[in-house]
């Protein structure tokens, strides 16, 4: 990711957070784009007289102003620095458009925000200097800006505004992705219903003798003709077996393999619904699972229903859970193979913090969305993984995919 990166404060989140429950929305309905900005043009009175999000989720989530499916490769368009919402405490934004964006990007049809549209002719600092001035900033404005813009944008910026002070606009508004509504908990169920009927489909057309790119570009198939936009990240397996090594990292000398038995075939993948993303992992056995498949497999279970029940909002943290998960690993000799936390916060980007891990105190609060993710995985022998969205409740986790909880067998 390009940009101006920010480390989350735990202590900083808290206190945002209990400085925003004046503000929440008591109906427990998904509040509109207006509410939602009008929520957060409230919370930055003070703190910053201007703010700026590139198109990114922060934007999405505010605004509505939708992400498209990324490109590994970087497609530039002139002044792309410029591109994006700029705001202040009491006046509404102003989308910022490169031509190309604009026209064939189809932002230029977004209703219910100003928008401003350069062409590649045009110089966007002098489009950018016009806009601040009718914003009447102060004398050493202090600028918020979104953790997803580029050193670009903040190179430009401090050429045009030299004596801005900068902060994370993200940090701002974080507090406000945190808690889901039950609307956006609905719409993160809905997200898990097209992923698991995308690996349902998935299991159907499994064979012996398939190859990891096969099996990955069937996922990405299915969950487009689902309904996704696409995949919410790069669909991933992490496969493993006595004669089939472990490989993090090497798509390119993974995805040819053909996992032929025995091998344990780890999926990870999950679906992009209006803005939200899921998140999901099952395990699959090709050939008759061995006792070690079985073990493992029953031991992630375990694990997981251990870190769901221990998500009771207002009772545990997020320490907590990862702990009473990672003792059930732990107990059974294995906790070296659990290289991972047992989850983080999810919803309109796919990690988001909090997270379930050591170090990370954060009180569990309800409409808190977390993945619940144990596995077991070792480089030469076989592996196991589950994985779902699951909210935090006051008795406990809620998980929002319940499918396929025992180990898949393909033979």
């Amino acid at each position: 990711m390009q940009g101006v990166q920010c480390i989350f404060n735990p202590r900083l989140f808290r206190v945002i957070v209990g400085t925003l429950k004046s503000y929440s929305n008591p109906t427990g309905s998904i509040m509109s784009f207006s509410e939602r900005l009008s929520r957060f043009q409230s919370h930055i009175q003070g703190h910053v007289d201007l703010v700026f999000f590139p198109i990114s989720t922060d934007l999405e989530y505010l605004t509505g102003v939708p992400r498209d499916i990324p490109n590994f490769g970087r497609t530039i368009h002139p002044g792309a620095w410029a591109e994006g919402a700029w705001l202040t405490p009491d006046q509404p934004p102003v989308l910022v458009l490169p031509r190309m964006s604009a026209e064939f990007g189809g932002l230029g049809q977004m209703k219910n925000v100003s928008i401003r549209v350069f062409g590649d002719w045009d110089d966007p600092k002098t489009v950018i200097s016009d806009l601040l001035k009718t914003f009447n900033l102060p004398t050493n404005p202090r600028v918020g800006i979104s953790d997803q813009a580029t050193g670009e944008t903040i190179v430009h910026l401090q050429n045009i505004v030299p004596d801005a002070r900068f902060s994370s606009a993200t940090d701002l508004l974080r507090p406000l992705r945190v808690i889901k509504s039950e609307d956006e908990i609905a719409l993160m169920r809905r997200a898990g219903a097209i992923t698991e009927a995308a690996f349902a489909d998935v299991i159907k057309q499994l064979k012996l003798g398939m190859t990891e790119l096969e099996i990955i570009s069937e996922v990405d198939y299915q969950m487009r003709r689902h309904g996704s936009l696409g995949p919410s990240f790069t669909t991933s397996l992490y496969n493993s077996g006595p004669n089939h090594p472990l490989l993090f990292g090497q798509r390119m000398a993974t995805w040819p393999r053909v996992l032929t038995p025995p091998v344990s075939v780890l999926f990870d993948f999950g679906a992009v619904l209006d803005g939200i993303c899921y998140d999901y992992g099952r395990t699959v056995s090709f050939g008759a699972p061995s006792d070690e498949q079985v073990r493992v497999h029953r031991l992630i279970m375990e694990a997981q229903a251990a870190g769901i029940a221990t998500l009771k909002a207002g009772v545990m943290t997020t320490t907590q859970a990862d702990a009473a998960a990672r003792k059930v690993i732990e107990d059974a000799g294995y906790g070296e193979t659990f290289r991972h936390r047992l989850g983080h916060g999810i919803g309109w980007d796919v990690h988001e913090p909090p997270f379930l891990t050591k170090g990370d105190e954060t009180l569990l609060q309800e409409g808190m969305l977390f993945t619940i993710e144990p596995s077991i995985m070792q480089f030469n022998s076989f592996s196991a993984r589950i994985e779902d969205v699951v909210v935090a409740r006051p008795h406990g986790g809620e998980p929002l995919t319940r499918g396929y909880q025992d180990l898949i067998v393909i033979d």
